[in-house]
């Protein structure tokens, strides 16, 4: 895959590696594999990975076409919630990983489902990601509709698009979350860490709307159970923004604090963060259909350490 960009006025001075990792959303170091191997040009021209660039220059950088190593159906068990001919929606235990990726090859719902379905999985996202619709987090536990075929699949996509998809997800919170209210601040990759993301102009739209059910001082701290309504659907939304907010979920190694959550809840393993329920209308016959997830039991360990106001 090939493609240019012209350096605006803003951009002068950047380094071209900085600008390669930025503009093809790859790590610095992975932009420095590709400056040496010849697979950045300058204006046609190869050049350094320090090259302060000036506007109006045109790099192209051509990325080479991933390949989609197959993946394998697995007698994993799952907690299927509903099913019919051309769906079925999926209670996702924390822990396990949605599809696979490097360093999570094998034992996720994808590798869970090939087995469960079958070929009966839509192809729209290619074979890495059969069915696959929509995505909540490894350590986030909860409701994910699969999509058997295209059809389904397209339906489904359209209403997250035209936000008439409803998710709400149930999560314990740092700090003191009063009444409720809605964040809307765009999210993309940080600037200084790009396998995190975080509230940046340039990111998409994000919104979530909360909802404050309950406080517990706990440790001479105050957590919140809160629910979130997700408007739109960006990588770690909740995650963020809440950590945006001063009030990370409880047990976030990547935007919390893992020192102090993991002296206070130490079954946690990653975010409290549940997707307890969702609803949508049928891709096929529009009928309105809705689920709900109980909380699991990490998260009412969770809620009775702070009804006992300990860990």
């Amino acid at each position: 895959m090939e493609t240019t960009i012209e350096v605006r006025p803003d951009g002068a001075g950047t380094r071209l590696d900085v600008f390669v990792a930025a503009a093809a959303d790859v790590s610095r170091s992975r932009a420095g594999e590709l400056i040496r191997a010849g697979a950045v040009t300058v204006n046609g021209v190869c050049a350094g990975k320090s090259l302060a660039l000036r506007p109006g220059d045109r790099v192209t950088v051509v990325l080479p076409e991933p390949s989609e190593p197959e993946t394998k159906p697995e007698d994993i068990p799952l907690d299927v919630v509903y099913e019919d001919g051309d769906l079925l929606v999926v209670n996702k235990p924390k822990g396990m990983v949605v599809h696979p990726a490097p360093g999570s090859e094998s034992g996720t719902l994808v590798n869970a489902l090939l087995w469960h379905c079958g070929g009966s999985l839509s192809g729209i996202n290619g074979v890495l990601r059969p069915g696959i619709v929509h995505r909540i987090d490894k350590m986030t536990s909860g409701l994910l509709i699969v999509a058997k075929n295209d059809a389904a699949h397209a339906g489904l996509a359209a209403q997250i698009e035209a936000h008439t998809f409803s998710r709400r997800y149930e999560g314990v919170v740092f700090g003191r979350l009063s009444g409720e209210g809605t964040v809307d601040r765009p999210v993309g990759r940080s600037r200084t860490d790009r396998k995190k993301m975080a509230v940046v102009p340039e990111g998409r739209r994000a919104v979530t709307h909360y909802e404050a059910v309950a406080e517990y001082p706990l440790a001479n701290t105050v957590w919140t159970h809160a629910r979130f309504t997700l408007e739109t659907g960006r990588t770690h939304q909740i995650r963020v923004h809440m950590a945006s907010l001063g009030h990370p979920v409880a047990g976030d190694d990547v935007y919390g604090s893992p020192k102090r959550d993991g002296a206070l809840f130490p079954w946690l393993s990653g975010q409290c963060l549940h997707a307890a329920h969702i609803g949508f209308l049928h891709p096929v016959t529009g009928e309105r259909l809705a689920f709900d997830a109980p909380l699991p039991e990490y998260f009412e360990r969770t809620l009775a350490a702070l009804r006992r106001g300990n860990g």
